[in-house]
C-alpha cells in the first residue's frame, strides 16, 4: 500500500494535528483507493499516530522504523501482518530557542510510561489495591512504594480523624508536654511510629514526600518519561493531589478510593459504586436534612470517576495460577468439596462479636456432613475472643485445618484451590478477592452492615455471586456468575486515559 499525505492536515490541539491519508494499493491492476482520518503528534525519535478505519479493515496499531530515505510502518489488520510503504510527513518545527518542561510535555516528546510511584498508608487492604491496579496495566517490578504513615499508639488511636499533618504535629506537642512534665508515656506509642514495614515483607519503605515526588518526576521528564502515580486510602489524598499541582505536565495521578470532594486535583478516580450510595433516594432518607449538606459525595460521577463494584486486589488469573502451583502438594489431595472459611473482624459499619463467632460454629457443624475438608483463616482484625470459640471447637477435627498465622498465608492458594467460600460480610476486599473466581460464596453476618457496605452486600446478592449463610447448605452444590474483572476493567479506563493524552504503557 501508497500513501499520498497530501496537505490538508491542521492543528487542533496542542500537539495534535489531524487530516486524512488516501492510501491505494501497489501493482498491477485497477488501483482501489481508501480514505483514513489520522491524528499525529510529534515524537522523538519517532511519530505517534491514531488511525480510524472502516469496520472491515479490522484495528490497525502501528510500529515505527526508520530507514535512510523511507518510513516503514506495520499495520496489524485483523490478525495478519501487512507492510506499508508511507511517504515521511514533515511536522511544524517547533520554536526555535530552549524549551521549558511544559513546552516539552506540549510537544509530546516522551508519551511512554515506564515506571509508577505507589503511595500506601501502610494498611495492606489499601495498598494491595494499588498493587493490582500495578499489575494489571503491566507494570510489576517497575514501582516504587511510598508511605504516608500516622503516628500510633497511646491516645493517636482517637486521633484519626485528623489530616495527617495536622496529627504529627499535635503528636509531636503532646510527646513534648509529656517530656517536660515527666508523665511516663505507654511504649507501645514510642515503637510503633514510624509503622514498621517487617508486616508488609518490604525491605524498605521511603516516607511519601509530595515535593520530592514532584521534583524527581519534573528532572527525569526527559529522560525517563511520564509518571505514573497511583494513591489509595484517604491519608494519601493530599500527597497525591500536591504531586499532581507540582508536576502537572509530567504526572498522570490515579487516586483509588473517593477522596471525598475536588476531583479535578486527580487526573482519575478509580472507586466502588457503593461509595455513591449517599446519592440515593433510600440513603438520604437516612440522613437528617441538617446533616446532608456534610455528607460526601454531592454529585454524581463524572468523567473523572471510574466506578467498580467492590475493591481492586493481586488474585488476577495469572496469580492464582500460580498459586495453585505453589500450592498444589499441600491443597491437592484434600478431600473435595474444599470448603474454605475467611474471618475478618468487626468494623463501625459491620459489628460482631463473640455471637457472631457462635453462630458461625454451629453452621459450620451443621454443614460438615457435606464438606470434604474445611480450612479456615483468620485476619489480622480478627478478635482474640472470636478466634478462640473456632479453636475450640475445631482444633480437633480431622476434617478441618486451621491456619494460626505461622508460616506462608495460604489466602491464595485457597482462593485457587476452594470449591465454595464462607466470608464474614466485613471485609469487601476478601469478598472481591474471591468474586474473581467464578466459584460459590456464602456471607455470614450481611444483616449487620449498615449504610453503603449495606448496599456493597445487595449488589453482590443481585449478581448472584454470593448468598447468605444458613448452615443448612449442601456445600457439594453449586452454581455459576459472571466473575468480577474490576481490576482489569479499571486498568484499561487508565489506559484509554493516557491515551487522550498522547501517553501509552510501555510494557
Amino acid at each position: 500500500m501508497h500513501c499520498n499525505t497530501g496537505k490538508n492536515f491542521k492543528r487542533v490541539y496542542k500537539n495534535t494535528w489531524a487530516g486524512s491519508l488516501l492510501f491505494h494499493s501497489l501493482g498491477s491492476g485497477p488501483e482501489s483507493e481508501t480514505a483514513f482520518h489520522v491524528s499525529f503528534s510529534r515524537q522523538i525519535p519517532m511519530f505517534w499516530f491514531s488511525v480510524e478505519v472502516p469496520k472491515q479493515f479490522g484495528s490497525v496499531r502501528c510500529f515505527f522504523r526508520k530507514g535512510k530515505k523511507e518510513i516503514f510502518f506495520e499495520y496489524q489488520l485483523s490478525g495478519s501482518f501487512q507492510r506499508w510503504l508511507m511517504r515521511p510527513i514533515r511536522l511544524p518545527e517547533p520554536p526555535i530557542g530552549r524549551k521549558s518542561t511544559a513546552e516539552a510535555f506540549e510537544a509530546g516528546i516522551y508519551g511512554a510510561i515506564k515506571r509508577v510511584v505507589v503511595i500506601g498508608n501502610g494498611f495492606s487492604g489499601a495498598e494491595n489495591q494499588c498493587m493490582g491496579l500495578v499489575r494489571a496495566l503491566g507494570l510489576s517490578g517497575r514501582h516504587t512504594l511510598y508511605r504516608v504513615t500516622r503516628p500510633r499508639g497511646g491516645i493517636n488511636k482517637w486521633l484519626h480523624w485528623l489530616p495527617v499533618s495536622l496529627h504529627r504535629k499535635v503528636d509531636y506537642v503532646i510527646r513534648q508536654i509529656c517530656i517536660f512534665s515527666g508523665v511516663q508515656t505507654d511504649a507501645r506509642w514510642s515503637k510503633v511510629v514510624p509503622l514498621s514495614v517487617g508486616k508488609t515483607g518490604l525491605s524498605s519503605v521511603i516516607e511519601a514526600d509530595a515535593k520530592q515526588i514532584a521534583m524527581m518526576a519534573r528532572d527525569t521528564f526527559e529522560r525517563e518519561g511520564p509518571l505514573l502515580v497511583i494513591a489509595s486510602g484517604r491519608d494519601t489524598i493530599s500527597v497525591a493531589s500536591s504531586i499532581k499541582r507540582l508536576a502537572t505536565d509530567n504526572v498522570f495521578v490515579v487516586q483509588i478510593q473517593h477522596p471525598r470532594s475536588r476531583l479535578n486535583r486527580f487526573d482519575l478516580v478509580v472507586t466502588p459504586q457503593h461509595d455513591y450510595y449517599p446519592l440515593t433516594p433510600h440513603a438520604r432518607r437516612q440522613i437528617p436534612w441538617f446533616l446532608r449538606p456534610w455528607i460526601t459525595p454531592r454529585r454524581p460521577p463524572d468523567r473523572h470517576v471510574v466506578l467498580t463494584v467492590g475493591a481492586l486486589h493481586l488474585a488476577d488469573s495469572a496469580a492464582l495460577r500460580s498459586a495453585a502451583s505453589v500450592w498444589q502438594n499441600e491443597l491437592a489431595p484434600l478431600a473435595k468439596p474444599l470448603l474454605v472459611v475467611n474471618i475478618g473482624g468487626p468494623t463501625s459499619s459491620c459489628q460482631y462479636g463473640v455471637d457472631l463467632a457462635k453462630q458461625l460454629t454451629a453452621m459450620l457443624q451443621n454443614v460438615l456432613w457435606s464438606c470434604g475438608s474445611i480450612r479456615i483463616s483468620f485476619s489480622r482484625r480478627t478478635p482474640e475472643k472470636v478466634s478462640k470459640i473456632l479453636l475450640e471447637e475445631f482444633s480437633s477435627n480431622p476434617k478441618v485445618y486451621i491456619w494460626d498465622g505461622e508460616g506462608p498465608n495460604p489466602h491464595m492458594g485457597h482462593l485457587a484451590w476452594a470449591d465454595a467460600f464462607v466470608i464474614t460480610a466485613d471485609s469487601v476486599s476478601m469478598l472481591s478477592e474471591a468474586c474473581t473466581t467464578g466459584k460459590p460464596i456464602y456471607v455470614i453476618g450481611a444483616e449487620r452492615c449498615t449504610w453503603k457496605f449495606a448496599d456493597f452486600q445487595k449488589s453482590l446478592r443481585e449478581r448472584g455471586a454470593v448468598r447468605p449463610f444458613t448452615g443448612k447448605e449442601d456445600i457439594s452444590e453449586s452454581w455459576s456468575y459472571l466473575p468480577l474483572n474490576d481490576t482489569i476493567e479499571a486498568a484499561s479506563q487508565v489506559m484509554k486515559a493516557l491515551a487522550a493524552r498522547g501517553w501509552m504503557i510501555h510494557t
